[in-house]
């Protein structure tokens, strides 16, 4: 299991870096705003159950595409800073193998800080959104 920051992605790493280095609750969610802008839009088309994360109190919906055996993810929300959630989960996963993907442990999200500066419902919705993006890593490895 890739676990800590010496075997976890470098894409992933540098950004757990990035959040490391804030102390203030305000430049992290500063941060989350920022990676929102720069999400890729998701199509309406997309928006489907299927590809719905459960669990999250906002609309959040994450597709996959495998492309010479490296995933990559496209997602939304209708909240800001969850989508700059599902952002920075994005950026930090994409063009990993799915069983790069399904390897890591979730220990990244804590390191990061948000823990403390979102609450427990935007915190576990967090974790939802890594475990649908495993999920589906789980059905291209299979």
């Amino acid at each position: 299991m890739l676990s800590n920051s010496a075997t976890r992605p470098e894409n992933l790493n540098k950004i757990v870096e990035k959040f490391k280095r804030h102390d203030n609750p305000k430049q992290k969610y500063e941060q989350l705003l920022w990676y929102a802008k720069k999400l890729t839009p998701m199509t309406p088309v997309a928006k489907t159950e299927e590809n719905k994360v459960l669990g999250c109190v906002s609309q959040v919906y994450i597709t996959s595409n495998l492309e010479q055996g490296k995933l990559f993810y496209q997602g939304d929300s209708d909240a800001q800073l969850v989508k700059g959630l599902v952002a920075f989960l994005i950026e930090g996963l994409n063009g990993l193998t799915p069983q790069e993907i399904i390897n890591l442990t979730p220990d990244f999200i804590e390191e990061t800080g948000l823990q403390v500066s979102l609450t427990p419902s935007r915190a576990n919705g967090f974790l939802n959104i890594f475990k649908k993006m495993q999920q589906q890593a789980f059905l291209f490895n299979s």
